[in-house]
C-alpha cells in the first residue's frame, strides 16, 4: 500500500466577509484534510483585532496555528468597527447591531468555505457579548456551542470608559507581565485598536442585557475565567449566578485558567486555554451529530 504524506495546511490570509451592505475583514486558516472537523469562528475583545488570534508574540499563542493542526477551519473576524468596517462604522456597533452584522457576516462565510460538522464561536471579552447573542437569537442554524473567556455576568469593578482607557485599564486587561511572553506589549501594535464608541456605550448595560438573553441560549457554552481576571466577578457565588441564567442551555461548563491574565489567548498559558476550548468545540461536534445537543 501507497502510503500519501497530507499536505501542509494553508497558513492564515486575509479574506473579506460581506455582511448586508457592511464589508468586515478577516483572517482564514484552513487544515491540510478536507472537509474540515468543524469550523471555528473567533470573534476579539474590545480595543484588539482578528491578530489576538494568531499568535503575534509566540508560535504558541495562535489559536489559527492550532485549530487548523487538529483539523478545524478556523477564522477570525474583525468585529463591527474595526478593521476595513472602520469605514463605515466610524462609532462601531451595539451588540444586538453587532450581532446580526456578525450572523450575516457567518451565512456568507458558510456559503463560500466548508463548515465541516457545523460552526463553533470563540470568543474573549465584549466579543463574548455579541457571541452570547448570536446563540440567543437563533440566527446561525449550524450552531455547535460557545466558548467564551474573559466575559461573565457580573462585573466585579464599575464599567466606566475611564476604566477601558485610563491608567487603572492596564491592570484590568493584562495582569502580571510575567504570565506574557518578552515581545507580547512590542507586538501590540499590530493587534491594538481604538475602542468604537458605541461600543463603550453598551458595554455599561451588559449584566441586564446578559440576564435577558441567557435564558434563550439552546447550545452548550462554554466560559474560562483566568486566574488574574479582574473585569469580572468569578468567585462560586458568582459562578453559580452565571450558570443558573443558562437554564435553556443543554451544557454549562465553566473553567478557571492558573497563571492566565484577561488577554488570556495572548499569555503563556494560551497553548492550554485553546486546547481545551477545541477540546469542547470537539465534545459539541460529536454530541451534535449523536443528536445529544
Amino acid at each position: 500500500m501507497t502510503v500519501t504524506e497530507p499536505a501542509a495546511a494553508v497558513g492564515a490570509r486575509e479574506i473579506t466577509l460581506e455582511a448586508d451592505g457592511i464589508t468586515l475583514s478577516a483572517l482564514l486558516a484552513l487544515p491540510a484534510q478536507a472537509p474540515c472537523r468543524a469550523m471555528v469562528v473567533a470573534l476579539h475583545g474590545a480595543g484588539m483585532s482578528s491578530s489576538y488570534f494568531h499568535g503575534p508574540s509566540h508560535p504558541d499563542t495562535s489559536f489559527l496555528d492550532l485549530a487548523t493542526s487538529l483539523g478545524f477551519a478556523a477564522v477570525a473576524v474583525d468585529r463591527p468597527g474595526y478593521g476595513l468596517s472602520l469605514r463605515q462604522l466610524p462609532q462601531g456597533q451595539g451588540i444586538a447591531d453587532q450581532a446580526a452584522t456578525l450572523s450575516a457576516a457567518l451565512r456568507s462565510l458558510t456559503a463560500r468555505f466548508d463548515t465541516g460538522g457545523g460552526v463553533f464561536l470563540l470568543a474573549h471579552s465584549f466579543g463574548g457579548k455579541p457571541a452570547l447573542r448570536i446563540a440567543a437569537d437563533g440566527t446561525v442554524p449550524e450552531l455547535l456551542g460557545l466558548d467564551i473567556s474573559g466575559c461573565g455576568g457580573e462585573y466585579a469593578v464599575p464599567f466606566s470608559a475611564r476604566d477601558a482607557h485610563g491608567r487603572r485599564s492596564w491592570r484590568l486587561n493584562w495582569g502580571p507581565l510575567r504570565l506574557y511572553p518578552p515581545g507580547t506589549f512590542r507586538a501590540g501594535g499590530t493587534m491594538v485598536a481604538s475602542v468604537p464608541a458605541r461600543e463603550l456605550a453598551d458595554a455599561v448595560r451588559w449584566p441586564e442585557e446578559f440576564a435577558e438573553l441567557a435564558g434563550r441560549i439552546r447550545v452548550p457554552v462554554r466560559f474560562t475565567f483566568a486566574e488574574y481576571e479582574a473585569w469580572w466577578q468569578h468567585d462560586q457565588q458568582a459562578v453559580a449566578r452565571l450558570r443558573s441564567r443558562l437554564s435553556s442551555a443543554p451544557r454549562v461548563v465553566t473553567d478557571h485558567q492558573s497563571g492566565a491574565g484577561h488577554n488570556i489567548s495572548l499569555g503563556w498559558t494560551a497553548r492550554a486555554y485553546h486546547l481545551r476550548a477545541l477540546g469542547f468545540a470537539e465534545e459539541c461536534l460529536r454530541a451534535a451529530a449523536a443528536g445529544t445537543h
